[in-house]
């Protein structure tokens, strides 16, 4: 048997891989008003289209949808099989409040009134 697929199979077969994970990622990486979709994600990083992709560095935002979930200081690593990767330094999740400084009790009042 044979595993040899001539050079036009081969560019298709790559190009509906690329369409499949395009299509299915809803990860989207904004930095100012750019958008750039996601295709791969792992906990190390994360992969776009070489093509579309600039060699980014710096601070960028990464939604799921239109949900704000990490924050992430990232370099540009590498280039390979048509995606630029890129690396974390830092990857932060995205809370809609800033964290407290203290503890707070379980059973705490949520605010005090006062006596008059």
């Amino acid at each position: 048997m044979s595993t040899f697929l001539s050079k036009e199979v081969q560019a298709g077969l790559d190009l509906a891989r690329k369409q499949s994970l395009r299509r299915r990622s809803r990860l989207r990486v904004h930095i100012g008003d750019d958008i750039f979709p996601v295709i791969r994600f792992w906990e190390g990083g994360f992969a776009l289209e070489a093509e579309a992709a600039p060699k980014l560095r710096g601070l960028v935002d990464l939604y799921e949808g239109s949900n704000h979930i990490y924050q992430c200081l990232i370099i540009a690593s590498c280039e390979e099989d048509g995606e630029m990767i890129y690396e974390f330094k830092r990857n932060t999740a995205a809370v809609d409040r800033a964290p407290l400084d203290f503890h707070r009790e379980e059973n705490a009042p949520i605010a005090l009134l006062p006596y008059y």
